[in-house]
């Protein structure tokens, strides 16, 4: 299919992106030299340089070369967004290695399925999280564990109040025994980097098409899955990111570094794309550690002026509720980009009354790097759409035989390009692409004759909550592991902050469960956005005459619709 819908990019945008065939390794190694005396992040209240972060991310490389792993052996990630987080993620590329980042409110089940099926055989950790750790670490290949205290990168007067208050006045760090002992090696985030400065660090040989990530994300049979991402995948994301950004760019005086509020969490390939899109174009990287915290979160907006805001319908929301937010200076504010969950027209209206500026909505998937669609970044209103393929990208409609549908006609949206993936990690990928290597979304949608595309539906049963994908299975699996439960099943609800949030459906085996034991075991198992915000039960699900549970049936009833 022509590439239509290049007609309607804004002046100065290329239809397509090429960009040399480089590594990581090759990238931070340029970007870092270009771009060294400027400020690369602040957390905190805590600064850093590209310099900086060059050095410590080299002492990181050599201290994991220096264990003797093979050439492209997976290491764990699992932090929130602080100051450690990207020259660990640079150190791991740096030497050769494949990231593999966690979220850190994993339960002991969902992380010990990572680090075993992504055959993980180290893990960078911050302390508050070793207490799960733990509890698992007896099943893995984990070799090598270092734990991070929260303040480590925040110098050592305010590093040691930061870390004391964490401790024993917020007890923010739940007490663990993780140990070295014969099996693993326990090691501190700061002796890493003591032990890398003596230690000789060599730039790996590393190839284009050689796994870089090992980026987890929903699973449809129950577990979250693999995706294999490449060196070039990452580069070329970044490119394509770049080409879009470049009207916001010229909005901003040439003088000025770019100030890119990260709010979101680093493990969600938005936002880790996103920050690297920052690296490649030398900006500022605000980090937000708890943007729940939303006083805190706007003591952080007004210690400074911010141009790039990208976020989820339910962060703008939580924004908005703040009243000292809309005291801010937005004067700056050059974008604000919608991602990984459709933003409401309410919340639009109100973020435009309240900063002048629209939000700005695209659409992205893991497997593509977070790079598909978006609206033009100069619009200057909410339009409800997901806009238009980013550049390098090719997007169609499809119907079940991956015939390819007219304009306006209703289908599965395929993507493809240089920054999707080609596969998943130990899947048979055969069914996730079509014949001709198009990578099947599962969003039903159309396109319009200028090439913007509407989203109506998930293909499947995924619900979005908050921008993290939730798929059914999962859930439904882990509930009926409790002994009380015969069997359940899970639908998507619309939830007014969240987007969607989960319903549970449960058929008792034992009349004595409560609501309250299916909510505790829910805890126990899963993270907070994947577990059900309502549950109800019922004699028996609604079934077809092959025993196939009718989970529409359910999403109507839940919806106050007959069944």
């Amino acid at each position: 299919m022509k590439k239509f819908w290049t007609d309607s990019y804004p002046e100065g945008v290329r239809a397509d992106v090429t960009c040399d065939r480089k590594t990581l390794p090759e990238f931070f190694d340029n970007t870092f030299a270009k771009y060294a005396q400027q400020e690369f992040s602040t957390n905190m209240g805590v600064t850093y340089t590209y310099d900086q972060i060059d050095n410590i991310s080299r002492n990181i490389a050599a201290w994991i070369q220096s264990l003797g792993l093979p050439q492209g052996a997976t290491i764990g990630l699992m932090m929130p967004n602080v100051n450690q987080y990207m020259p660990i993620v640079i150190g791991i590329m740096r030497a050769g290695m494949v990231l593999t980042s966690i979220n850190p409110l994993y339960t002991p089940r969902e992380l010990k399925h990572q680090l075993t099926d992504s055959e993980a055989k180290a893990i960078f950790i911050l302390e508050p999280f070793c207490e799960t750790l733990e509890k698992l670490i007896d099943e893995t290949d984990i070799k090598h564990v270092v734990i991070s205290k929260i303040g480590d990168m925040l110098g050592t007067a305010k590093g040691t109040i930061v870390n004391l208050a964490a401790k024993h006045i917020k007890k923010a760090v739940p007490s663990h025994g993780l140990k070295s002992n014969a099996d693993y090696k326990v090691i501190g985030f700061k002796a890493v980097i003591k032990q890398g400065k003596s230690r000789s660090y060599s730039r790996p040989v590393v190839k284009p098409d050689d796994l870089a990530i090992l980026q987890y994300t929903g699973g449809t049979t129950g577990v979250a899955k693999g995706i294999l991402v490449t060196q070039y995948n990452v580069v070329i994301a970044t490119a394509q990111f770049e080409e879009w950004f470049k009207p916001i760019y010229k909005k901003i005086p040439k003088d000025t570094q770019v100030n890119s509020i990260i709010a979101l969490p680093l493990y969600h390939i938005y936002a880790f794309i996103i920050l690297l899109l920052g690296v490649r174009m030398g900006q500022h990287l605000t980090l937000v550690t708890n943007p729940r915290d939303t006083d805190d979160f706007v003591k952080t907006l007004a210690s400074r002026p911010f141009h790039i805001f990208p976020a989820v319908n339910t962060l703008y929301q939580a924004l908005l509720a703040n009243p000292k937010f809309k005291e801010l200076d937005f004067s700056h504010l050059k974008l604000s980009l919608a991602g990984g969950m459709a933003a409401t027209p309410a919340t639009a209206q109100n973020w435009i009354e309240t900063t002048g500026l629209p939000i700005i909505e695209g659409w992205g998937m893991s497997e593509g790097l977070g790079v598909g669609t978006a609206n033009p970044l100069d619009n200057t209103e909410y339009n409800g759409n997901i806009g238009l393929p980013l550049p390098g990208v090719d997007i169609d409609i499809r119907d079940d035989d991956e015939n390819i549908l007219g304009i306006g006609e209703v289908g599965e949206m395929c993507i493809k390009g240089e920054n999707v993936i080609q596969g998943y990690h130990k899947l048979d990928n055969e069914r996730f692409f079509t014949k001709d290597g198009y990578l099947k979304t599962g969003d039903v949608a159309s396109m319009n004759e200028a090439g913007y595309i509407q989203i109506y539906d998930r293909k499947k049963d995924m619900i979005i909550v908050s921008g993290f994908n939730v798929f059914p299975n999962e859930v439904e699996n882990v509930i009926e592991m409790h002994p009380k439960v015969a069997e359940c099943s899970v639908v998507g609800v619309d939830d007014e902050m969240q987007g969607q949030s989960v319903k549970a459906y449960v058929v008792k085996s034992d009349n004595s469960v409560t609501e309250q034991d299916i909510i505790d075991f829910c805890k126990e198992n899963l993270t907070g956005y994947k577990r059900p915000r309502q549950i109800e039960f019922i004699d028996e699900l609604p079934k077809s005459t092959v025993g196939k549970i009718l989970r529409h049936e359910l999403r109507k009833a839940a919806a106050g619709e007959s069944a």
